[in-house]
């Protein structure tokens, strides 16, 4: 199987020892892309950096909504700079967090709406982050969100009613280790066929997130893992883990524009 591990965060202090190593097990893995994602000035700028002396890996730029707080013009500037690079794919993480509230809901939202609209005058697709915002993040979506614009759901964990508004947006749907877990995982497990299998991404969410059966020995998760989350996914559906690890190479490549 080809991989692509469509989100990871390889800039994290995680990774600080052995970078080099964790790459070579992705590859020795079968995952031969990655898109590494950044969350804020910091780690934006580490994000690219990993991206440009890397074969094989791209980044992602963003303010992510627990950051929002610290967000500004200024510093929205400095992300459109490093979005220059050619290995530069995505714009995100963003979105709305209200679930602990790392920043104020204004906060959030206002930044929110001008990254969807900086994603649109780059013509960048989109990583988007949702959890708790009880519907106002498809609000926003709604009003501010221009017809050509696109993207994944990140580490999709919603109801049933906001996978196909997500759907009919025209989105992708990512899929994390979260799919792997007995409990935790349950309710996505259920909504799994709803998803066309054109509209499905893998994603690791590493350093977090870690799959099973590979939870039972570590908690650090790494790209690596993202052929257990592939394989329960392939289980879930029925469907012959080749078969739609080649289905969702394609759907990865042709979200991130990627030749």
């Amino acid at each position: 199987m080809k991989l692509f591990d469509s989100h990871c965060h390889l800039d994290d202090k995680a990774y600080a020892k052995d970078i080099k190593q964790v790459m070579e097990r992705a590859h020795r893995n079968g995952v031969a892309q990655m898109m590494t994602v950044g969350v804020n000035r910091k780690t934006a700028a580490r994000a690219v950096s990993l991206a440009e002396s890397n074969p094989g890996v791209y980044a992602a730029v963003g303010f992510h909504p627990h950051d929002a707080r610290h967000c500004d013009s200024e510093v929205l500037n400095i992300l459109i700079r490093l979005a220059k690079s050619p290995k530069v794919k995505a714009w995100g993480e963003i979105g709305l967090d209200y679930n602990r509230l790392y920043s104020p809901r204004e906060d959030q939202e206002r930044w929110f709406i001008r990254q969807l609209e900086i994603a649109a005058e780059l013509g960048l697709p989109i990583i988007f982050h949702e959890r708790d915002s009880n519907g106002r993040f498809l609000e926003i979506l709604k009003i501010h969100l221009s017809k050509e614009q696109t993207g994944v759901i990140h580490c999709f964990s919603g109801t049933s009613k906001e996978l196909q508004q997500y759907l009919k947006l025209g989105f992708y749907i990512g899929i994390t280790g979260i799919l792997t877990l007995k409990k935790r995982g349950a309710n996505l497990r259920k909504m799994i066929s709803q998803i066309p299998a054109e509209r499905l991404l893998v994603e690791t969410d590493a350093p977090w997130l870690t799959p099973s059966p590979e939870k039972n020995h570590t908690r650090r998760n790494e790209p690596a893992f993202v052929k257990s989350v592939l394989r329960k996914l392939a289980e879930v559906r029925n469907e012959k883990p080749d078969h739609l690890a080649e289905i969702i190479w394609e759907n990865t490549n042709r979200l991130y524009r990627i030749d």
